[in-house]
């Protein structure tokens, strides 16, 4: 059922102490929900990332090759901007990732290894809100990741792999985090310390900033990050913040 317009947005649970950010492309968390990052890291909780492409088709200029460098170097900037130290890349094509067994075996690989309590990623469905369309590889990643985390906790999904235990013992991922969904729950309020953080962060990709803007890279990300706070604003009791559609494990 799609969230009503005029109903409010639950604040998200914060009794976890490690999540997993899963998307398609560098820059896919700096578009808003590296705010919510910003506040969970301040807080002491332990966020690491995973990108299922390098970003190599992403500007127009570039060499795929150059691209992907390029984009790599910029997302462990930008990461660290809001305190994320660890950022693997997958490795699928950009542009064209096909969802399938093989990415759900990448995805529950790397929930595994990190055994997060949340797993945050993109919007998988059709559109943004109204009609502006999504894109394939943010839909296919989003799906995938939702089915890659109920492999992740089933040991005879994927044997080979090697399952969580032992040492610090993990209870399984209790929520997975839609940011950018036209049909959002829960929310993270975003203060100005983390605002700011947020902008910086989407700033690191200066490169593709510049492809896609003419306006200074610093003007863009404050005016992006600042638009995308508060847009659940209304339904949040007035406060900038970051909504996600929440699916509970």
């Amino acid at each position: 059922m799609t969230p009503s317009p005029d109903e409010q947005l639950a604040t998200m649970p914060d009794d976890w102490e490690r999540a997993l950010a899963v998307v398609a492309h560098p820059d896919d968390m700096e578009y808003g929900a590296a705010a919510a990052v910003a506040e969970w890291t301040a807080a002491g909780k332990q966020v690491a990332y995973v990108m299922v492409t390098r970003g190599e088709a992403g500007i127009d200029g570039l060499d795929p090759a150059e691209c992907a460098r390029v984009r790599e170097a910029e997302q462990h900037a930008s990461a660290r901007r809001v305190g994320v130290d660890t950022v693997e890349f997958l490795g699928h094509r950009d542009g064209v990732i096909e969802e399938g067994v093989p990415l759900r075996r990448d995805i529950a690989a790397a929930v595994r290894k990190w055994r997060p309590e949340l797993v945050v990623t993109i919007n998988h469905r059709e559109s943004w809100g109204g009609t502006t369309w999504n894109t394939p590889d943010h839909r296919a990643v989003g799906r995938a990741v939702l089915d890659a985390v109920g492999d992740a906790g089933n040991r005879w999904i994927f044997p080979e792999q090697p399952v969580p235990g032992g040492e610090g013992k993990w209870g399984g991922v209790r929520w997975v985090a839609v940011a950018g969904s036209p049909k959002a729950t829960h929310a993270v309020e975003v203060r100005e310390e983390a605002l700011g953080r947020a902008v910086a962060s989407l700033a690191e990709h200066r490169a593709y900033i510049g492809e896609l803007s003419d306006e200074p890279v610093e003007s863009y990300a404050r005016s992006f990050t600042e638009w995308a706070v508060g847009l659940g604003a209304e339904r949040f009791g007035g406060r900038k913040c970051v909504a996600f559609e929440l699916y509970s494990r």
